[in-house]
C-alpha cells in the first residue's frame, strides 16, 4: 500500500512488532504480530493473565501494544 504526496508516492511502512504491557501485573513483552489478522488474546508471560481487547478494539496490540495491529497502521484517517 502507497500513499500519495505531491513530491511523488510515498511507501507505508508498517510495523510488526510491539510491547504488550499486562494490565494485571504491568508485565511486559514484545511480541511479533501477525502481519493479516488480528490477536484476539494472548497470555501474559508475568502472571498467566489472558488479555482481550478492550471494547472498540480489534485486538489486543490496539488496546494493550505501543504499536497498533498491521491492518490498523495500513488504515490513514482523512481530515
Amino acid at each position: 500500500m502507497a500513499c500519495s504526496t505531491e513530491a511523488g508516492p510515498v511507501a507505508l511502512v508498517i510495523e510488526r512488532h510491539s510491547v504488550l504491557t499486562c494490565p494485571a501485573c504491568g508485565h511486559r513483552s514484545q511480541e511479533e504480530m501477525p502481519e493479516d489478522s488480528c490477536l484476539f488474546f494472548h497470555e501474559c508471560a508475568g502472571c498467566g493473565a489472558r488479555l482481550r481487547p478492550l471494547p472498540g478494539d480489534c485486538c489486543v496490540f490496539c488496546s494493550w501494544g505501543t504499536v497498533p495491529c498491521p491492518p490498523k497502521q495500513g488504515i490513514r484517517e482523512t481530515a
